[in-house]
């Protein structure tokens, strides 16, 4: 990626690490709001509300920048030449990925918390055999459900990409639909109502970002004002999908406006973990486990002070945060050199690659 678009990789990397911080907030707070008391009980509490209020800024602009990306794909590049890159590659990796975050946390939850009771249905991860297994990722009832919709959505915006407005339109309807009547598997749920974003960076992407840079919020206050009490409103009462959209457009406006000061640099934090989106993303869930009952084990039993206990519950999100991103890279990393990134990319892609050279 050209230095004059890294300002957008700074945004996936923003995303991940979102969804990084989220996952380590659900599988960590909601276990001490009960046990805890006072100050600390008000802090696990904290954190359980932002990260449900953060949940507008978090995937729409992930599922814009991703539709966004491809759009030469959508528009140009024949179907053959689609299957391995944009269909196969990220199929095996959900799959392959699917399988170790199943036996990885399944190891992972006997070990360290064996009198834990988990729903076997409400994640793969949590199956207690394979065809539990193959229905919750049919369902996309799966932590990897990004890499299922990719998948789903590539197919669905190339084969009605000449119906573009009225499937858009359909599809920002349904997404107001499913928030008072949401489907009964929370991963296909959140595929179907995250559609549009990445519908909106596919198909009108390059409109919709000469419109952003062009727009300026000076000339223009009033409408800014009045869009953002509108928005607001409409999110209390359960309608995300303008604060949403918003959110995109001012996410993309201030990386934007942040690479005009200063151009945006190849070695930044979040070019690098946006250049390593599903490296971090396909890895974290599994460490996010041992770290959130490893750390949950020590507090209820008492092996720590208040007070570490207290700076534990204040920063343990962004710690979680450095743990997963160091770990994801570093497998990366191991991936290339020992397997030639078998675990990122289809074996039968790299022998190709191999007798190309």
């Amino acid at each position: 990626m050209n230095n004059k678009q890294l300002w957008i990789n700074h945004i996936k990397g923003l995303c991940i690490c979102l969804v990084v911080i989220y996952h380590s907030v659900i599988t960590f707070y909601p276990h001490l709001v009960q046990s805890q008391t006072g100050l600390p009980e008000y802090i696990a509490k904290s954190w359980i509300y932002l990260n449900l209020y953060l949940a507008p800024f978090r995937m729409p602009v992930f599922f814009f920048i991703s539709g966004f990306l491809i759009t030469r794909y959508i528009d140009v590049v024949k179907w053959r030449d689609c299957i391995d890159k944009r269909l196969w590659n990220i199929f095996y990796v959900l799959l392959l990925w699917g399988v170790l975050q199943w036996l990885g946390i399944t190891l992972i939850n006997e070990w360290l918390a064996p009198e834990l009771v988990r729903n076997p249905t409400s994640n793969a991860a949590y199956s207690e055999n394979l065809l539990q297994f193959a229905t919750s990722m049919a369902k996309a009832s799966t932590s990897l459900w990004y890499l299922y919709a990719l998948v789903l959505y590539f197919l669905v915006f190339k084969s009605l990409r000449q119906y573009k407005v009225p499937v858009i339109v359909m599809l920002l309807a349904l997404n107001v639909v499913i928030s008072f009547m949401p489907l009964p598997w929370w991963g296909m749920n959140s595929v179907v109502r995250n559609m549009c974003y990445y519908g909106l960076g596919a198909w009108f992407g390059p409109q919709l970002m000469n419109a952003m840079k062009a727009f300026s919020p000076r000339q223009r206050p009033l409408f800014c004002v009045a869009a953002a009490l509108v928005s607001t409103a409409l999110y209390l009462v359960n309608v995300p999908l303008v604060i949403s959209v918003l959110s995109i457009f001012v996410i993309m406006k201030l990386f934007y406006l942040l690479d005009n000061w200063r151009e945006s640099r190849p070695d930044a934090f979040l070019n690098i973990v946006g250049t390593n989106t599903i490296a971090i993303y396909t890895t974290h869930r599994i460490v996010i486990e041992a770290l959130s009952l490893f750390t949950l084990a020590q507090i209820h039993a008492g092996h720590l002070s208040d007070n570490l206990v207290l700076a534990i519950l204040l920063v343990y999100p962004f710690f979680s945060l450095a743990i997963c991103t160091l770990l994801g890279l570093g497998f990366r990393k191991l991936s290339r050199v020992l397997c030639g990134d078998m675990f990122f990319s289809p074996p039968k892609k790299r022998v190709m690659a191999t007798d190309a050279g």
